[in-house]
C-alpha cells in the first residue's frame, strides 16, 4: 500500500454548535464551559453531567443527525458533489442511543450500530459502509481504516470519522464507576476527578491524492500516518507501562525522524487520573528530550469527552491548526499535575515551526484499544 492519502474536507458538530468555524472560534477563545444536565426524567444518577450539542430533541436519532450534518459540511469543504460510490466509515461508542434507549417497544427491530449505513442513505452514497465500535478510540480506528482502504486502492473517497450522542445507559454506567468529574472535563489538572462526556461528530473526506488532483481539488493536508495496538489487559484501565500506546504513536509518526517533525499533539487526555499519567509518560518515551518543546492542545478541556467521536474531532482540530499555522492556547488549568509533565500552552497561541507542520492525534478506548494518527500540512 503506497498511494498518498489526502484530507480534502472537514466537518464538525460540537457542544459549541455546528460547523468548523464555530469550533475554531471556541478553540481560540479558550473559554471554560460547564456541563449540561439532560432533560431526561429517567436519568436518575448522582452526576447527570454531559456537554450537549445545542439541539433540544433527545429522543431523535441524534448521532445520525450529527454525522450527516458534519458529513455535508465536509463534502462542501472538499468541493465534492454528485458522488455515488464513496465509502462511509464511522466510529461510535453507543451507535444510535436515542431510539435504542428511549423508544423501545415497537414491532420493528433495528440494529444499534447503523450510523454508517444511515449516513450513506441520507447522502445517497452506495459505497462500502462500516460501523466501528472500538469504544473511545473508534473514530481513530475509522480514520485508520479509511487510510488503509485508500492506500490499498479499494476506493478513492471515504467519509470517515465518528459520532456519539447522549446515552442514559453510558452516563449511568460512568456514574456507577465513579468516573464523572462533578466540575467539568479537566485533563492534566492536579485534582481532576474523572471525565465529562460530550456529544458531537467529526467527519473528514479522506481521498486518494490522484483522485483529488484529477478533479482539481486543493489538498494541502495529508493523512500521513496511522498506528493502532491493543493492551490486551484490563477491560477499562490502560496498562501502566504504556508500551502499546507508545507502539501506536511510533507507528503513526513513522521511522527515524518522524517524531522530530511533530509540531503539536492532540492527546487523548480525558481527565482520568491513570490515563493522563500514562499518556504523559508515553509521550516522553516517544519525544525524549524534546517533550517540553512539543505543545499539546487538550481538546477535551474545551469540548468534554466525545467518546467514539473524540479522535475524529481531534483530527478536525488538527486540520484547523495546520490551516491556521498556530496551536491555540489551552483552556486554563488551575494547577497542572506534576505527574503529567507535558507542555500545555495557556497564555498565547504557539506557531507551528517550519519543518514541523505535523499534528499527532491520540485516542484510547476500553478494552485497551489504542489509535494514533498524523496529519501533515503543506510546507510554510
Amino acid at each position: 500500500m503506497t498511494g498518498e492519502v489526502v484530507v480534502t474536507g472537514i466537518g464538525a458538530v460540537t457542544c459549541h454548535g455546528g460547523g468548523t468555524d464555530t469550533l475554531w472560534r471556541a478553540m481560540t477563545a479558550a473559554g471554560i464551559r460547564r456541563p449540561d444536565e439532560p432533560a431526561d426524567p429517567l436519568a436518575v444518577m448522582d452526576l447527570p453531567r454531559i456537554n450537549l450539542v445545542p439541539d433540544p430533541d433527545l429522543r431523535a436519532a441524534r448521532a445520525t443527525r450529527f454525522a450527516v450534518a458534519a458529513a455535508r459540511e465536509a463534502l462542501a469543504d472538499a468541493g465534492l458533489t454528485g458522488l455515488s460510490e464513496a465509502a462511509v466509515v464511522l466510529g461510535s461508542c453507543m451507535g444510535e442511543p436515542g431510539p435504542n434507549e428511549r423508544e423501545r417497544g415497537g414491532e420493528e427491530w433495528t440494529a444499534p450500530f447503523r450510523l454508517a449505513s444511515a449516513t450513506a442513505t441520507r447522502l445517497g452514497l452506495a459505497g462500502v459502509a462500516h460501523d466501528i465500535g472500538n469504544a473511545c478510540s473508534a473514530g481513530g480506528y475509522a480514520l485508520g481504516m479509511a487510510y488503509d482502504m485508500v492506500r490499498a486502492g479499494e476506493t478513492d473517497v471515504v467519509l470517515a470519522g465518528g459520532s456519539d450522542a447522549y446515552s442514559r445507559v453510558a452516563l449511568g454506567c460512568f456514574n456507577r464507576l465513579g468516573a464523572v468529574d462533578p466540575d467539568r472535563c479537566r485533563p492534566f489538572e492536579t485534582d481532576r476527578a474523572g471525565t465529562v462526556f460530550a456529544e458531537g461528530a467529526g467527519i473528514l473526506v479522506v481521498e486518494s491524492a490522484a483522485h483529488a488532483e484529477a478533479r482539481g481539488a486543493t489538498a494541502p493536508l495529508t493523512l500521513a500516518g496511522s498506528g493502532w495496538s491493543c493492551d490486551a489487559g484490563h477491560v477499562t484501565a490502560p496498562h501502566a507501562d504504556g508500551e502499546q500506546i507508545v507502539r501506536a504513536m511510533r507507528e503513526a509518526v513513522g521511522p527515524a525522524g518522524g517524531a522530530a517533525s511533530i509540531g503539536c499533539v492532540i492527546p487523548h487526555g480525558t481527565g482520568t487520573r491513570l490515563g493522563d499519567e500514562v499518556e504523559s509518560q508515553a509521550l516522553h518515551r516517544v519525544f525524549g528530550e524534546r517533550t517540553p518543546e512539543v505543545p499539546l492542545y487538550s481538546l477535551k478541556a474545551l469540548l468534554g469527552h466525545a467518546g467514539g467521536a473524540s479522535a475524529a474531532l481531534g483530527a478536525v482540530a488538527g486540520a484547523l491548526i495546520l490551516r491556521d499555522g498556530h496551536v491555540p492556547r489551552n483552556v486554563p488549568l488551575r494547577e497542572q499535575d506534576p505527574a503529567c509533565a507535558v507542555w500545555l500552552p495557556q497564555r498565547a497561541p504557539v506557531p507551528l515551526p517550519r519543518g514541523r507542520r505535523r499534528v499527532l492525534v491520540n485516542a484510547y478506548g476500553f478494552g485497551g484499544s489504542n489509535s494514533s494518527l498524523v496529519l501533515e500540512g503543506a510546507a510554510a
